[in-house]
């Protein structure tokens, strides 16, 4: 049984980062205007997609998945400087706040493994 809910576990979270890679390839201009918006560069929303995409399947077919959740939580700490607007939209201080929660099931992810049900490949 914690085998088959880390493997639901593994998935619901890849779902969010999926999602993010799905967005901003769809719709760059928001991602990009937050990253300009602390003086990177507005490209930097194409690396950051494929990475989303790729860390999500990392998470889903699990080898490497200790060391994704590890990386994808601090990505979630980091981006949720964006956030950080008390005073201009109290909605994204919950999204903030959010990150640190995924963060967190990150990290326990790191800790605990992806457990028994991950992709071995052939040979």
């Amino acid at each position: 049984m914690n085998d088959v809910l880390n493997l639901i576990g593994r998935l619901l979270i890849a779902l969010l980062f999926l999602g993010g890679a799905a967005q901003k390839i769809d719709d760059p201009i928001p991602v990009s205007d937050m990253i300009t918006s602390i003086g990177l560069p507005a490209w930097l929303v194409w690396p950051t997609a494929a990475f989303n995409l790729i860390a999500a399947l990392g998470l889903i077919f699990g080898p490497g998945a200790r060391a994704w959740a590890l990386v994808l939580a601090g990505y979630c700490i980091f981006t949720s400087y964006f956030h950080y607007q008390l005073r201009a939209d109290p909605w994204q201080v919950t999204i903030m706040v959010k990150n640190w929660s995924i963060a967190g099931g990150l990290l326990i992810l790191a800790a605990q493994g992806p457990g028994r049900f991950v992709w071995r490949g052939r040979g």
